[in-house]
This record gives structure tokens, C-alpha cells and sequence, in this order.
């Protein structure tokens, strides 16, 4: 009796889980007028943050970016939630963006760019779509590159006067570029 109660109450979770995320996507933005709150988002605000970027650099735009560039860009825009030091503002919920290097895995791991990332395109892509949190897509690949050069100079991955572009952000070697297990479902070498 045990087994059919919870196979029929994990049915809509899993079927959450499996069904297409457009499908889901459309669904939500379907019935977001219905619930009194939210929008259908335009095809200009997808467009802003429509990007499919690769591990290797793949995918991501023209452009470029410098460390005293993104120091501003920085000051401007992610100071209130990331600190002035890039160690997070707990009263915004902002992450630290730095720091904790070698702490995965032990009592203080601390899921930083600089400790968890294993690609810097990662970086590019996540301030690409969800920052800053007040008006996410609203940066210029540029900027992107830019604030991108100054967190991973922060955190002593590049130099202060290395210039972030699609190459060069490609080439970048994080320090946690070892710590994950290789996929071996067959499919994942199509996308990479």
C-alpha cells in the first residue's frame, strides 16, 4: 500500500520534472495574466538573454572587456548585493563571487566563481542572463566581458591587465577545472 501511495504522489513531481522546459515555459507564461501577477515576456526581453555558450567558447558574442572596465561597471552595478569586496551581502542574499578556493568538499565549502566554477564562460553566460537582479539581459556583451575580467581578476585567476573576449575567456583555466566527474551519457559529446 506504501509503494502505490507514493508512486502516485511523486506522478506529478516526476511529471514536472520530464516535461520539455519550452512547454513548460509557454505554460507559464499562459497563465500568468490568470494568477494576477507576472507578464509574457516579449520577444525583445528573450531575445536579451537568448545565448547558448559552450565550455569552450562556443557561442559566445563579439565583443571585449577590461579589469578597470569591469571595476566600474562593478561599483555601478553589483556592489549593493555582491559587497565591495565580492563577499556577498547576506541582507540581499547575494552571493560572495569570490574566495573558498579548495573548500568544496569540506565543512566550509564556500560555492564561489573562484572555488566551483570549472569554466569561465559559465561566468559570461549566468551575468549574460540573470544580472544585475534588478534588470537581468539589460548589460552589453561588453560590459559582460568586462565585469567578467574584474571578477576573475579579483579572485587572482587572471591579470589585471588581461583583456577578456571570446577567446580569451575561453582560454581562461579555473581553478576548480578538475573537480567534476565527466558525463558519460552519450549524447553530452553532441554539445561539446
Amino acid at each position: 500500500m506504501f509503494e502505490y501511495w507514493t508512486s502516485k504522489l511523486c506522478r506529478p513531481a516526476i511529471a514536472v520534472a520530464i516535461l520539455p522546459f519550452g512547454l513548460l515555459l509557454a505554460a507559464s507564461a499562459a497563465n500568468a495574466e490568470g494568477f494576477g501577477f507576472g507578464t509574457t515576456p516579449t520577444a525583445a526581453e528573450i531575445a536579451a538573454i537568448d545565448i547558448d555558450v559552450m565550455p569552450d567558447g562556443r557561442g559566445l558574442p563579439p565583443g571585449s572587456g577590461t579589469v578597470a572596465q569591469g571595476k566600474a561597471l562593478y561599483e555601478q552595478n553589483c556592489v549593493a548585493c555582491h559587497g565591495e569586496n565580492l563577499e556577498g551581502v547576506a541582507a540581499t542574499g547575494g552571493a560572495a563571487l569570490i574566495g573558498g578556493r579548495g573548500s568544496i568538499g569540506t565543512p566550509k565549502t564556500k560555492k564561489t566563481v573562484e572555488s566551483y566554477w570549472p569554466y569561465a564562460s559559465t561566468l559570461y553566460d549566468y551575468v549574460k542572463r540573470a544580472m544585475p537582479f534588478t534588470a537581468p539581459g539589460s548589460l552589453k556583451d561588453d560590459e559582460i566581458y568586462a565585469l567578467s575580467a574584474y571578477i576573475l581578476n579579483r579572485a587572482n585567476i587572471i591579470g589585471e591587465n588581461d583583456v577578456m573576449n571570446a577567446d580569451t575567456l575561453a582560454k581562461v583555466q579555473m581553478p576548480n577545472k578538475d573537480g567534476f566527474i565527466s558525463d558519460a551519457r552519450p549524447d553530452v559529446h553532441n554539445y561539446r
